[in-house]
């Protein structure tokens, strides 16, 4: 599995898997110039992007890519929220499967505080392999076989928080909305745990906060712990 990492964290987030025949986007959270230049110029070349939720640092140029000519592969819930419109939108539900390319996708729903937010479980039939890719959520309700690969949000440590907190970075009044609504490293080793992590050969830790984080703890603690290859997005 091929993965390019355009942008991750709160300014904006895109990706780009492939497995030799079919490329995909995941996120548009930056402008559609930064992903034409971050992409090669190939985003004509790419099957589709997979939007996860409405917030622009990961929706920003939906619209723009549909109108470029790119499927947009969504929820209801996020093309209301984003006024997407067009033929190039397609609405997808969460455990209903679809194939694009040569990639098998199930999207599934996941926590966050924007309308009908989803994950994705991406399955390449032309490698066998299977990456698991989530963000914007403090939990994960399904277990998944076979992985892969990972790409996951692990946004702050409840003892970077409680430092934050502490010097005045993040208002109090702000940690509920925080942990209701993006991924900790605790819950991510938790979830980690609950998966069958087997065939996992690597994993990308997205979406860090810039004072709830700490990288390096971060990489060893999942490293430590799954065995895989990590990066820090």
């Amino acid at each position: 599995m091929d993965i390019k990492v355009l942008a991750s964290g709160s300014s904006g987030n895109a990706y780009i898997i492939g497995d030799g025949q079919t490329t995909l986007l995941l996120d548009a959270g930056i402008p559609l110039k930064a992903l034409q230049v971050g992409s090669g110029f190939t985003l004509r070349r790419m099957a589709g992007a997979f939007i996860t939720h409405a917030h622009q640092d990961h929706s920003k140029a939906a619209a723009p890519l549909a109108r470029l000519g790119m499927d947009i592969y969504t929820s209801q819930g996020t093309i209301d929220a984003c006024g997407l419109t067009g033929h190039r939108i397609h609405p997808v539900k969460a455990l209903e499967e679809l194939q694009v390319g040569t990639f098998k996708v199930l999207p599934f729903d996941v926590e966050h505080d924007a309308p009908e937010p989803l994950g994705f479980l991406f399955s390449s039939r032309t490698t066998g392999e299977k990456l698991l890719y989530f963000t914007d959520t403090y939990f994960v309700r399904y277990r998944f076989q076979g992985l892969t690969h990972i790409m996951a949000e692990c946004n702050y440590s409840e003892e970077g928080v409680r430092r934050s907190v502490e010097a005045g970075y993040v208002p109090l009044d702000l940690v509920p909305r925080l942990i209701r609504s993006h991924m900790s490293l605790e819950h991510l080793l938790d979830m980690l745990k609950a998966n069958d992590l087997h065939q996992l050969r690597q994993i990308y830790l997205l979406h860090l906060s810039e004072n709830n984080s700490e990288e390096d703890r971060f990489r060893e603690e999942i490293q430590r712990q799954t065995g895989a290859e990590v990066y820090v997005c």
